[in-house]
């Protein structure tokens, strides 16, 4: 084989679907190649070309242009053009995506064309190569996330074990109507550290070790006190089928160490921190057991420097990148409660009703390792103006002890310490009302921080009161909804993925992708204004999306498509970061192409093309 074969082969070999064919398929389709030259300003297919043809670009530039004269995307070296054989390939559009006009070069190309009927032999014989031509970018990634979603699955032992592998059963429990002491000499006998409270047949709370110490013990009451005068009511309970991971974050987030188990709505067993410990020695309840117990902020401080390695193991085990920010931000939760804890040891009890709010990442619990602080106070209306001492004090310890664990101040100063962003709850709601009766560019800048809100310590009641009338609003506003679609739409995807065209040309990470503002963020904010004009009072972006699915702001499939694009640029992102961590370096969302395969650019491509068809389909509705 001479030299300009062998390199013309290994880089048809390196361009998915190619990458899978055999040598002999390989080589029989090198030799149906044509080479073909195009120059700047001129369009495919290259003049003496009229039969059906798949062209690669080898080098060069094009564009594919609307009947409008509007960019659709861009094509650069090893990208295929399928235009001109889609329809007898029967090669799918790109839903609700246009077909260009023209195909135009931007700079003198050299492109290889092959005629159809060789791609058509190759799809009979290669399912590889049939697949891949018979998706469109949609079902591409579908594909993709459904193999990474196994895997995650394979590899994270919580997620892959049910919670029926870690109850314990039967239910031991005990009469609302007997004693303390009878429960205390029942647990002793059985050697167990609660009994769930049953009124006849219909369990209606959990005693715990920690009940009888702080309500029987520390109170001072007789010991003929009947148990249902101390138990804990409401109790968490979890579904049989669910996993222990999905037990794992309700533990966390509810800062609570046993789960009743239920089958069809019957109580059949107990599962606790301690059963999932034993199976997980490096979790975020482990951390937050850990955290709990930790007297001072010098502990809090090396525990938090215990963060980092968490997440690369999360990673490296493939957990998914939902399962990850969950996790660290359940993690991070914890860090902020405890620190309030000694804040109000150290400065005594609230003088009203509060509630610590956490924003932006945390509140919707895609936080990574040691991101930025973003939070505020919420404070009962009966504050008087001297309680605000009280709460500055609170605010200070609280932030400055993240501050000292890793977590760093907020650049633009979105943190309780601020007192426009420690108020009243009559004030934050005046905010929001403000923000959605008047969209000025700073009032739509706050929407994207402010409407992503969630309380981690303190009266939840607070803020929902809030996030109630805020919603009875923004479903009605369609002035607002337009304004922040409109301010959402400035972030757009790359159209192509070659040379410099999507990467930052200078600073500090020239020549990388920023996979935070070019893919993760455009998705955040469309899951926002979904959630904003359907009445949505879910905060994360998942969940989000999954409830807005089949309304009036996208379509089943549509939302679908918009979490595979979500979770794929989640993977590269964490794995990107994990990478930095293990070389000692300092995680960020900036990704060379040279950290991917040719496969995964090609993904990449797909979560784009999603996103953009679903930012035009929100553009064409204002």
């Amino acid at each position: 084989m001479d030299i300009e074969l062998s390199e013309i082969s290994s880089f048809i070999q390196s361009i998915p679907p190619f990458d899978t064919l055999p040598k002999p398929a390989l080589a029989r389709l090198i030799r149906e190649l044509s080479i073909n030259y195009v120059r700047k300003g001129e369009t495919l297919p290259p003049k003496g070309i009229n039969d059906p043809r798949l062209y690669i670009v080898r080098k060069g530039a094009l564009s594919c242009m609307s009947s409008d004269d509007e960019l659709i995307s861009r094509l650069g070296e090893g990208d295929l053009c399928t235009e001109f054989c889609k329809q007898i390939l029967h090669i799918p559009n790109d839903i609700e995506q246009r077909a260009p006009r023209q195909i135009q070069s931007d700079e003198d190309c050299l492109v290889y064309s092959v005629h159809y009927e060789v791609i058509r032999d190759l799809a009979e014989q290669f399912p590889s190569i049939n697949d891949y031509f018979s998706y469109n970018s949609a079902q591409r990634l579908k594909q993709k996330m459904s193999k990474a979603n196994e895997d995650a699955v394979i590899s994270s032992s919580l997620m892959n074990t049910s919670v029926s592998d870690f109850y314990h059963s039967p239910v031991v429990g005990i009469d609302a109507t007997q004693s303390i002491q009878q429960a205390a000499i029942k647990m002793t006998e059985k050697g167990y550290s609660c009994l769930v409270v049953f009124d006849n047949t219909t369990s209606i709370g959990i005693v715990t070790d920690k009940d009888i110490r702080r309500r029987f013990v520390a109170e001072g009451l007789p010991f003929t006190t009947r148990v249902s005068d101390i138990m804990t009511q409401n109790i968490c309970t979890i579904d049989i089928k669910d996993s222990a991971y999905d037990a794992l974050m309700t533990m966390t987030a509810k800062r609570i160490h046993h789960l009743l188990v239920t089958k069809q709505g019957e109580v059949v067993g107990m599962v606790t921190t301690t059963d999932l410990m034993n199976n997980e020695g490096q979790n975020a309840v482990n951390f937050s057991s850990i955290i709990k117990k930790a007297k001072n902020i010098d502990e809090l401080t090396k525990i938090s420097k215990l963060l980092p390695k968490l997440q690369v193991r999360l990673a490296k085990l493939g957990t998914s990148s939902d399962h990850i920010g969950k996790s660290i931000s359940a993690i991070t939760m914890a860090f902020t409660k405890r620190l309030i804890e000694m804040a109000e040891e150290k400065y005594g009890p609230a003088p009203v009703p509060y509630a610590w709010l956490a924003a932006g990442s945390q509140a919707r619990q895609e936080q990574l390792a040691h991101s930025d602080q973003d939070n505020g106070i919420i404070i009962c209306n009966s504050m008087k103006p001297y309680d605000d001492a009280w709460f500055e004090s609170l605010a200070h310890f609280v932030c400055d002890g993240l501050a000292d664990c890793g977590f760093i101040y907020c650049p633009g100063d979105i943190m309780a310490t601020n007192p426009k962003w420690r108020q009243p709850e009559k004030v934050w709601q005046k905010y929001f009302d403000v923000w959605v009766d008047t969209p000025t560019p700073q009032a739509l800048l706050n929407s994207s921080v402010f409407f992503d809100l969630d309380t981690i310590c303190g009266d939840r009641s607070l803020l929902e009161t809030v996030r109630t009338n805020l919603l009875k609003k923004t479903t009605k506003s369609s002035l607002f909804i337009a304004h922040l679609s409109k301010n959402a739409l400035g972030l757009r995807p790359p159209l192509g993925f070659f040379r410099d065209f999507v990467l930052k040309q200078n600073g500090d990470h020239k020549d990388t992708l920023d996979l935070k503002h070019n893919g993760i963020a455009p998705i955040v904010d469309l899951a926002r204004i979904y959630a904003l004009s359907q009445g949505i009072s879910a905060v994360n972006t998942i969940e989000r999306i999954k409830q807005a699915a089949g309304t009036a702001a996208i379509t089943k499939a549509s939302a679908e498509n918009l979490i595979d694009a979500y979770e794929f640029l989640g993977i590269l992102r964490v794995t990107h970061q994990a990478n930095k961590l293990m070389l000692g370096l300092e995680p960020d969302n900036y990704l060379s192409p040279t950290e991917l395969s040719k496969l995964e650019r090609e993904h990449l491509k797909d979560a784009f093309k999603v996103i953009k068809t679903l930012q035009d389909s929100r553009q064409a509705s204002f």
